[in-house]
């Protein structure tokens, strides 16, 4: 059975480094040589630091006693708390102000305006279908398209065939209820 010890220099290593780590942690926690005397504990400055060190150890010692200190409460007693308005226990925003309308300056005379026409249709009258006794067929243009329609039909997805006319067409505008005629156009 082998130790691992056959190499005399590692096992000397390794011993001297955990006798240095075994030292450094009885350092530690011994409390870094705070209480150790100064050689020079007779100077003036030295006196006042082991004072403010002494002090600073009360305090900390003080402070971890776990009794009820009445002196300090009654001092948080007189404390107001001025907030800005925010409830710290609602996770949700206030709501937002809102602005008060602002009056007009000078109220004037109300002039009720009517709604401007509406576009043009854009359809030209171009001429007749069909039998002449029969119901008449109209063709009508819009740029390049041509359509094919009777009364009662709908054309470009927009426009009705209201009347059927022996010189002309009336065409309204399903979207907006206005009537157009279209006058037969030469062409």
């Amino acid at each position: 059975m082998k130790l691992g010890t056959e190499n005399k220099k590692k096992t000397i290593l390794a011993l001297v480094l955990v006798v240095l780590a075994v030292g450094l942690l009885v350092y530690q926690f011994s409390g870094n040589g705070e209480n150790a005397p100064s050689p020079t504990a007779g100077t003036a400055a030295n006196t006042a630091a082991a004072k403010s060190a002494h002090k600073t150890h009360a305090l900390l010692a003080h402070s971890l006693d776990p009794t009820l200190r009445f002196d300090l409460l009654k001092s948080s007693e007189d404390m107001t708390y001025k907030g800005n308005g925010r409830n710290i226990f609602s996770s949700q925003a206030p709501p937002p102000e809102i602005p008060q309308p602002v009056a007009p300056a000078m109220p004037g005379p109300e002039t009720v305006q009517a709604p401007p026409p509406p576009p043009p249709s854009g359809l030209k009258f171009y001429g007749f279908a069909g039998p002449r006794n029969g119901a008449k067929k109209v063709f009508l243009l819009k740029g390049e398209d041509i359509f094919l329609a009777k009364e009662g039909d709908v054309v470009d997805r927009r426009y009705k065939i209201v009347r059927v006319g022996t010189n002309s067409v009336e065409v309204q505008d399903v979207l907006t209820n206005h009537t157009e005629t279209l006058p037969l156009g030469a062409g």
